[in-house]
C-alpha cells in the first residue's frame, strides 16, 4: 500500500496558468489486481477503495474533476452542455473549458489521453483517443470546441501533449483498425501499421504516429509526449491489453486562477 500520489507532468511549454499531470498506478489503496491508485469506478474494483483513491487525487486539485462516462465515441463535453445536463458523469470522450479551476479528466489503461492548451492559457481540452475515437475524429472535435470557446484562436496557438498509451511494439490490431484510418495519407499508413510477419491481416499499430499526423494535418505543430508504453511499463501504468482485469489512471488539466 502506497499513500503518496505519484504523478507525471507533461513535458510541454505552455502558459503558467495551465496546470496538468497524469497519475500512475502508485499512491492509492486498491488491492490486486487494481493496485494501487485505480481511479475507475467501472473497472470491477471495490467502490469504497476507488472513492478513497479519488479523495487522495482530489487533495492535489483545486476542484473535483469533471469525470466522463467514456464510450469510445467522439462527443465533446462543453461548459454549455454541462450546464444543460446538470451533474455528471457526462457521456463524452473529451471535454473543454475556459473556466478557471474546472478540472478536466480522462481515464485510460491503454487508450491515449491527449491534453490541449491555448498559448494564452484561456482555454483547454482533454480527449480520450483510442483507435475508435481517433479514427472517428475525437481530436478534431475537441479542437473545434476549444475554438468555439475562444474566438480568434488559431491552430498555431494550440499545444498538445500525448499521454501514456499502448506503444507501437505492443499494439497488435487487425485489418478493421487499418481500414478505419484508410483515409489518411498512404505513407503514414505504411509507417503506422507494420505487418506482423507470418500472420496475415495482423499489424503493429502506432497510435502516437496516427495522432501526430492528424494534429499536423490540422495545423498544430506544438505536439509533445508520445514516449510511453502502458503495456511495457507495469510498474507505473495499468494496461487492459496486458492484464484484462485492471485499474484506470487519470490525465488531468485545469486553468489556475490568476494571481
Amino acid at each position: 500500500m502506497i499513500n503518496a500520489l505519484n504523478k507525471i507532468e507533461p513535458n510541454w511549454t505552455v502558459s503558467q496558468q495551465i496546470q496538468a499531470f497524469c497519475t500512475t498506478r502508485q499512491g492509492g489503496l486498491s488491492k490486486a489486481p487494481f493496485n494501487y491508485l485505480n481511479l475507475g469506478l467501472n473497472a470491477g474494483d471495490d467502490a469504497a477503495d476507488v472513492l478513497q483513491n479519488r479523495s487522495i487525487l482530489r487533495s492535489a486539485l483545486p476542484a473535483e474533476p469533471l469525470w466522463l462516462k467514456q464510450i469510445h465515441g467522439v462527443t465533446v463535453s462543453t461548459p454549455a452542455s454541462r450546464n444543460a445536463l446538470g451533474n455528471g458523469p457526462y457521456e463524452a470522450d473529451a471535454s473543454v473549458t475556459n473556466i478557471p479551476n474546472e478540472v478536466l479528466a480522462i481515464l485510460t489503461a491503454d487508450c491515449m489521453p491527449v491534453l490541449f492548451a491555448s498559448r494564452s492559457g484561456d482555454v483547454i481540452g482533454a480527449a480520450h483517443a483510442g483507435w475508435r475515437g481517433l479514427s472517428g475524429g475525437i481530436l478534431e472535435n475537441t479542437i473545434n470546441e476549444m475554438i468555439a470557446l475562444s474566438p480568434g484562436l488559431t491552430m498555431s496557438d494550440i499545444s498538445a501533449w500525448m499521454g501514456p498509451a499502448i506503444g507501437s511494439s505492443a499494439f497488435e490490431v487487425g485489418e478493421d483498425v487499418l481500414q478505419a484510418f484508410a483515409q489518411q495519407d498512404q505513407e503514414i499508413l505504411s509507417r503506422a501499421f507494420i505487418p506482423i510477419a507470418g500472420t496475415s491481416g495482423k499489424y503493429l499499430a502506432d497510435l502516437y504516429l496516427l495522432a501526430r499526423d492528424r494534429l499536423n494535418t490540422l495545423g498544430i505543430e506544438q505536439i509533445d509526449g508520445g514516449e510511453f508504453c502502458t503495456v511495457n511499463d507495469p510498474g507505473r501504468f495499468f494496461s487492459y491489453r496486458r492484464d484484462k482485469v485492471t485499474g484506470r489512471f487519470a490525465s488531468l488539466i485545469w486553468i489556475s486562477e490568476s494571481t
